[in-house]
């Protein structure tokens, strides 16, 4: 791993701690989503040199980063939501969607076109990840509830 590796990991961790001071967060689940802005950028830099294509390195990430907020969830018996958020800032593509709104306003439809799907494929990426292992985690914890309840 590289310096500049290292700074971009400190970077992922700092602005997600950051956005969750923004949003209220306080204490171990502040760490936990903090810790998610660093895991959440160190595998989008490991999956980015495998896989060669961005909205499917923002989708695995996505997912992987979403089941880590549920696990952190239960663990510290809270909502999923503000640590999947706050951890999957780094991911956010404000550069992308910066570019595509600079070609909009230069009226270059063609760039602009080209810019607006793939900003919309990375956010549809993480999107559909977040919402894969959300879906998948809530059906499994009523699954085990119901299985629970009725060996009781």
């Amino acid at each position: 791993m590289t310096a500049f590796e290292m700074i971009q990991l400190f970077a992922g961790f700092i602005g997600s701690l950051c956005f969750g001071i923004l949003f209220n967060i306080r204490g171990k689940r502040l760490a936990a989503a903090s810790f998610g802005g660093l895991l959440s950028w160190g595998l989008f830099l490991m999956a980015s040199r495998l896989i060669p294509n961005e909205p499917i390195d923002y989708f695995i990430v996505a997912a992987a980063v979403s089941l880590y907020s549920e696990i952190m969830a239960r663990i510290l018996k809270t909502p999923a939501t503000p640590i999947t958020t706050t951890s999957l800032i780094p991911l956010i593509p404000g550069g992308s969607l910066y570019y595509t709104m600079t070609s909009a306003l230069e009226s270059d439809f063609n760039d602009f076109l080209g810019k607006a799907v793939s900003t919309l494929k990375l956010a549809g990426a993480l999107a559909l990840g977040i919402i894969l292992v959300t879906t998948l985690s809530q059906i499994l914890f009523k699954h085990i509830a119901k299985r629970n309840n009725r060996t009781r």
